[in-house]
């Protein structure tokens, strides 16, 4: 650290590790945005303002960014950076870095737990027994994991992880994406449908944003049908949420993993009631080990910036 960097003004909008502000302070000059009054505090810190520090659910709007005119560098702690105004960024020649490959083993994990979860109806069974039922006889079977067809919608690192976590369990996997890669050799399939139609299990870890909005619709879960998984631990938007209610509710899908919704913490009521599904509070990377190196990513990128070398996880 020198004494550059600890003059060195950063913009703290929102973190998700603790541990993100005191390693923030012990290096820069920290300044948090406030809840209220905002105007009158980016009137008296602006010009002194070279990073931004927050996360694709707190963002970087284009007239947070247009108020600093000595911006650099927006560092965003998590791998989603949806809510960054990247237009306006670019058209500024500020750099927006993101964490993302520090995430997959974690948000892998939990989508196969979702998948387990769901097909062997564990979370139903706990229930099963926490209510007393077990003494009058058993509860319905689920169905098998292992030996099955899985479908993974992005096969960026996150959907790479899943891909081998499926292996261990003899799953063959097949691949959505907007090109094939070329260094697989897992089925590619252009067509979200046709992904669906030759899968038992579909497991979103796509990118959210614009381009893959209700990506997951209704022919899809259709087609994945009553006897198909759902689970998504990519962004409650690529799902069209009213589409799955609907189709959980007729019995055209099988089931349904969420750990991501449309409008957090909201989460449709007629999920709640649904013992086919299984619902986690986007938890996908919260494991203290994940969110630290989250944090260190994301510094780290800062700490490049300052010294000139290329950043090590720039935004796409």
């Amino acid at each position: 650290m020198t004494v550059d960097d600890v003059n060195t003004d950063v913009l703290f909008i929102s973190a998700v590790d603790p541990t993100m502000l005191p390693k923030l302070e012990a290096e820069f000059t920290v300044h948090k945005l406030p809840a209220s009054g905002r105007e009158e505090f980016l009137a008296s810190v602006a010009g002194r303002i070279r990073f931004i520090v927050t996360t694709g659910g707190g963002g970087a709007d284009a007239s947070l960014i247009g108020a600093l005119p000595n911006l650099e560098l927006i560092a965003v702690g998590t791998a989603g950076y949806e809510a960054v105004d990247l237009e306006a960024a670019s058209k500024r020649g500020i750099a927006v870095t993101h964490t993302p490959d520090v995430t997959a083993n974690d948000v892998a994990d939990l989508a196969f737990g979702l998948l387990i979860a769901v097909a062997r109806r564990i979370a139903e069974g706990e229930r099963f027994i926490r209510d007393g039922h077990w003494r009058a006889g058993g509860m319905d079977f689920g169905t098998r994991v292992s030996g099955k067809r899985l479908g993974i919608v992005g096969l960026g690192s996150i959907g790479r992880t899943v891909a081998k976590r499926a292996q261990g369990f003899n799953i063959d996997v097949a691949y959505n994406g907007p090109s094939r890669k070329s260094d697989v050799s897992y089925a590619y399939h252009a067509d979200v449908v046709d992904l669906a139609r030759a899968v038992d299990f579909l497991i979103v870890s796509c990118p959210g944003g614009p381009e893959t909005e209700g990506l997951i619709d209704r022919p899809v879960l259709e087609t994945l049908g009553v006897k198909g998984i759902l689970v998504n631990v990519s962004r409650g938007s690529v799902v069209d949420e009213a589409a799955l209610v609907e189709a959980l509710s007729n019995g055209v899908l099988g089931g349904a993993g969420l750990d991501v919704f449309a409008h957090e913490p909201g989460v449709p009521a007629e999920f709640m009631a649904m013992e086919n599904v299984v619902l986690a509070p986007h938890v996908g990377s919260a494991t203290p080990e994940t969110r630290a190196a989250m944090t260190d990513l994301a510094i780290a990128n800062m700490r490049a910036h300052l010294a000139g070398q290329p950043l090590l996880t720039p935004v796409p």
